[in-house]
This record gives structure tokens, sequence and C-alpha cells, in this order.
């Protein structure tokens, strides 16, 4: 009797693409028993994958081991003696990517690879003359690949609570929860997602005068600085900043009440564990496909100035000079989403 299908997935950044990935991977190993996944990514993402049934992860360090187009050649011939795919799904269409999934092809594995909708990203995105409609969702172009190699797969959208228990080493930073516990995410890879600092300050300010614990989560030095700032402005604020890992984050995100997050990695996060999300927007917007798995478009704060969207990532530089977008959204605006969950009945 022939062994399960094992089939080979890349997605090597960004962290919130690659936290996209999880529950598609889920659902494909649910529905269909008779398949095993390898994942290859960067080191880092590796706390993501933990505990998935049938799903080996495979950490590929893209800036030492594997870097460059040698790399690439190694991490094939790596990956080609560890198993006899019986497919590739390529959930990134990057240029690394693209050179494995054609030596694969080399070696008679089939392959399949996401279809970003550039084109009517670009009529969303366009000012003047945009066509502002909902575009497929980046987890349902992720779940085409897969179809397209032959597998069914139907995603539900259904925003499951996971709660993790908190390991000693996470109580000693957070304490015991005693009241309301809401996480903050306040920053992105690009400015025209990131909430301006004096305004979300403003809301941990007002968050602080109820019966709440805020925790901070970030990464870079910058975003570590400014979080210790307002720990220590702040009482009943927490920064979390480089003392959690991955799987740590994860845990302490499922027992959050809500999360505020930008248009990031804090947001699919949060969904992972099955927590709710009050998303920020500004010069992006959920109809290019990347609102969390499971979350409410009602929990979504945003401003509908004429030329948002402007950006498919936030990346462009605002045409107009001043992210109207984002200070145009008030801090009572952003506390008032947060009520829902934060006010008891």
């Amino acid at each position: 009797m022939p062994g399960p299908k094992h089939i080979l997935v890349s997605r090597f950044s960004s962290m919130g693409d690659v936290a996209m990935t999880v529950p598609v991977l889920k659902a494909l190993l649910d529905q269909n028993p008779g398949i095993e996944i390898t994942y290859v990514s960067r080191p880092q993402f590796a706390g993501f994958f933990n505990n998935i049934p049938r799903l080996t992860y495979f950490r590929a360090n893209l800036d030492k081991e594997f870097k460059g187009f040698g790399g690439i050649i190694k991490l094939y011939n790596q990956l080609k003696k560890q198993q006899n795919f019986a497919g590739f799904a390529d959930l990134h269409g990057s240029l690394r990517t693209k050179v494995l999934r054609r030596l694969f092809r080399l070696s008679g594995v089939p392959y399949s690879y996401i279809n970003k909708g550039r084109e009517e990203k670009k009529l969303l995105t366009r000012f003047p003359n945009k066509i502002l409609k909902p575009l497929k969702r980046t987890t349902e172009r992720y779940a085409d690949v897969f179809r397209e190699l032959g597998f069914s797969l139907t995603l539900s959208y259904e925003l499951v609570k996971e709660p993790k228990d908190l390991t000693e080493d996470i109580t000693k930073i957070t304490g015991n929860k005693t009241n309301t516990w809401i996480g903050i995410s306040p920053f992105a890879k690009h400015t025209g997602k990131i909430f301006p600092l004096e305004k979300m300050e403003d809301v941990i300010s007002e968050l602080t005068k109820q019966a709440v614990t805020v925790f901070l989560f970030g990464g870079s030095d910058s975003e570590l600085a400014i979080c210790n700032e307002w720990a220590l402005r702040y009482s009943n604020v927490v920064s979390v900043v480089r003392k959690l890992n991955i799987e740590q984050e994860l845990a302490l995100i499922s027992q959050l009440d809500v999360m505020l997050s930008m248009d990031s990695a804090g947001m699919h996060m949060a969904s992972l564990v099955g927590t709710p999300v009050v998303s920020i927007w500004g010069a992006t917007h959920h109809f290019a496909g990347f609102l969390g798995y499971g979350q409410s478009e009602d929990d979504i704060v945003a401003d509908n100035i004429e030329c948002r969207p402007c950006s498919v990532y936030g990346d462009k530089p605002c045409f107009r000079g001043d992210y109207a977008c984002l200070y145009r959204i008030e801090t009572k605006t952003v506390i008032e989403h947060l009520s829902k969950y934060t006010t008891k009945p």
C-alpha cells in the first residue's frame, strides 16, 4: 500500500505572510489525511508551525547557509535528499522560489505557484479612477495553489479561540491575569501602515484610565526604545519586546481579550490563536486581501479619504505628503472599537 503523498511548501517572508499560511495548511491537512508536508522557510518563523501533525519544518537560513543563487542550489539538493516529493507548492512567487520550483520540475516534481493578482491590485491602488472592490483573499490565493495540485480545500474563516497556558517564564513578565488584557502591536514595516505614534500614545494614555493591562509588541531597536518609554510612563503598561520568543508571544496573545494592530504581523499572529483584532489601516486596504484570518470587517478602523488605498503594502510615499489617511483617524474612534472587548456586561 503506497504511503502518504509528501508535498513541499515554501514561503520565505514576511512574518505576517508566513503566519497567514498556517490556517491554510491546517485546513489542507485536516481535509486531506493522505498527505504530509515539508515547509521550508526562515528559522525565525518555526514557532508558527509547532505541533501541526504531519508537518515538518525545514529551517533555511537564506542569509548564511543558503544565501544567493548557489545557496538555492544547495537548498534544493538538501531538500531533494530528504524526500521524494509528490508536488511543490510555491506560496511566495519570489525569484528564489522560482529558481527552486524550476529545479524540482527538472527532476519531475509538479509544481503550482501563487497568483498574486498584481494587475487587479494596480486598479485598486491607482489614483484617480481606482476600482474599489474586494479582491480575492490572500489565504484563498494560497489555497488555490494546493487546489491546482489536485487537492480539495475549503477555508471556513472562523476565528477559533485557542488559549494556551502561560509558563512561569511568561508570568514573570506579565503577572497573573486579573483584569482585561489588551495587546498593542503599533508598528509595521512601512510608514504608510503606522498609526502616528503620538496618537497611539494617546490611545495608551486613555486605556490606562480603565481597569486594563496593556502589553506592547515589537522587534527593532527603535521599537524596543519606544515601548520601554511608554511602559515607564504609564501604569499597567508592559513591554514584551525582545522578552518573549514567537511561541511565548503566541501564548500571551491567546490570553488577550483583544489585540490592537496595524495591517501587520500582530494581526495575523492573533488570528492564529483566535484573538479578535481591532486593526488600523492607512495607505493599505483590506480589499487587497490581507485582513487577518477570521477577523471581522466591523473591527477595522480606517478613513475613507478618496486616494486610499494608494499601495498594496504601504511602501509607497504619500503623494499628498501628510499621510492624511492615518492622521484623520481619531483616538476616540480607536477607543470606541476597543470598548466592545474592554467593557464587561
